[in-house]
């Protein structure tokens, strides 16, 4: 598989909208309150009759301090104890969630994320993968994907030993940046040595796979500042990155409010910043994965993409395509049957839904044939840059060219830039399109219409 990409920005500022960035498809805009408790209920019983595996998903929104940037649903607190009342209602979700999923169905993926998972004492930490062995069939053997979200300032040592004893073998870092200018501007004061200190304890440890978070478009940046990031994190030659644009979003999300506007680097400093990034990763041997993320060659990620079993959800590209993903904890978004569902936001009305003895499920959507075929048709393209007419029109019955004959359609004119390839059995992704995949899987999103959706969504590069 060829994996190069081609940075050009006349085409970038051609194609320069927002859209999805299709973690589901069709996307939260489309949630609504129709899809209720008991309809998730019922797709959850019916989902048992496929024998798929599970995966689970557990919001811990607890942070000690605020990160300035940060678009999370979190709760900055330096109450530790706020976190027994948050996990004593995950177990009672933990309880009612395994009433709908037969025991036979392993969980082969399992995910902690926030805020600041390790934000929780150990005790807790051990009770509540306790509770959800009491709950769902975990596996003993190692050869699942459990993996966690770490700050660098939440783990230390004993920790990171910790949660390899409890079953953790993947693990993604946050950084975000190493100059002391900018995370002073975001918030996030984090040294050099915190992080490696905590990664080279995962390697001890002998976690399977760790990645790094960094964000690039936050105050103070530049090429030069944030190259020299780079160059210590490939140091440490970590086996994934994802390198993220910071959308500044301060209408929507507080926290960014404290960050100096004036301070931001212009849009064309930022799109030289990700030049740069890929340009460098790819010349220290990383594959470029698609939408922000980069991998060794023999990572899972890559080879997933390469025998076309590369998956996308709300943790971002997977390798577990079959699972049911169980969302539990205020927010976290699910995945079940044909079906997205969503919990309640808040703490206080996560609490109510619990301890009232019901699941916290607020709102959601059912896919009907044609969203799930347009999800398929997404899916291939966004995360493995090529589309077999033929094999979606095995798989739902269709002649490709006369059901998306309006799609195709709307494609020629990136066929004429050069984003892409259309001949008569495969749509390809050529290496100047890959950073606009988003916009090419927009040309087959069926809610794309209205202005509504359109301004729900960040810029696409």
């Amino acid at each position: 598989m060829d994996h190069s990409t081609q940075f050009d920005l006349e085409l970038i500022a051609k194609y320069d909208q927002s859209g999805p960035r299709y973690t589901s498809y069709p996307t939260a805009v489309q949630f609504h309150d129709g899809f209720n408790e008991e309809e998730y209920k019922r797709v959850a019983r019916e989902s048992n009759e496929s024998s798929n595996p599970l995966s689970l998903y557990f919001h811990i929104p607890f942070c000690d301090t605020v990160c300035f940037y940060c678009a999370c649903n979190k709760v900055a607190t330096k109450d530790r104890s706020l976190a027994a009342g948050y996990l004593a209602r995950i177990n009672e979700e933990l309880r009612m969630q395994s009433e709908l999923f037969d025991a036979s169905r392993v969980v082969t993926q399992l995910h902690w994320g926030g805020g600041t998972p390790t934000f929780i004492s150990h005790d807790e930490m051990r009770e509540l993968v306790d509770q959800t062995r009491k709950a769902f069939t975990l596996l003993d053997d190692d050869t699942g994907e459990y993996s966690i979200e770490i700050d660098p300032r939440e783990a230390q040592g004993d920790t990171i030993k910790l949660l390899r004893e409890l079953g953790f073998n993947r693990m993604s870092l946050g950084v975000q940046d190493f100059d002391q200018r900018v995370q002073k501007a975001v918030n996030r004061i984090q040294s050099k040595d915190e992080t490696l200190t905590v990664l080279q304890s995962a390697r001890d440890e002998g976690f399977r796979s760790i990645s790094i978070d960094l964000i690039y478009g936050l105050p103070f940046q530049s090429v030069e500042s944030f190259s020299s990031t780079l160059d210590q994190i490939l140091e440490v030659d970590p086996d994934r990155l994802s390198v993220f644009n910071y959308a500044h979003l301060p209408e929507r999300f507080k926290p960014q409010r404290r960050i100096n506007e004036e301070e931001l680097p212009p849009p064309q400093e930022k799109l030289d910043i990700l030049q740069m990034s890929i340009e460098k990763l790819s010349a220290a041997g990383y594959v470029y994965v698609g939408m922000d993320h980069f991998a060794k060659p023999n990572d899972e990620l890559v080879l997933a993409q390469e025998d076309g079993t590369l998956y996308r959800n709300f943790q971002g590209y997977s390798t577990h395509a079959d699972c049911d993903l169980i969302g539990l904890g205020a927010t976290s978004i699910g995945m079940v049957g044909p079906s997205y569902a969503q919990n309640m936001r808040s703490l206080d009305e996560y609490y109510q839904r619990i301890d009232s003895g019901r699941l916290a499920v607020f709102r959601g959507v059912e896919l009907n044939r044609d969203d799930r075929l347009r999800r398929d048709v997404i899916t291939r393209l966004i995360c493995h840059f090529s589309l077999s007419m033929a094999d979606v029109e095995k798989h739902w019955n269709i002649v490709f060219e006369e059901y998306f004959a309006n799609e195709i359609e709307s494609l020629q004119g990136m066929v004429a830039d050069g984003l892409l390839s259309i001949d008569d059995d495969e749509i390809k992704v050529l290496p100047r399109g890959r950073l606009l995949i988003r916009n090419i899987c927009m040309q087959f999103d069926a809610y794309l219409s209205s202005k509504q959706s359109q301004g729900s969504f960040s810029k696409v590069i």
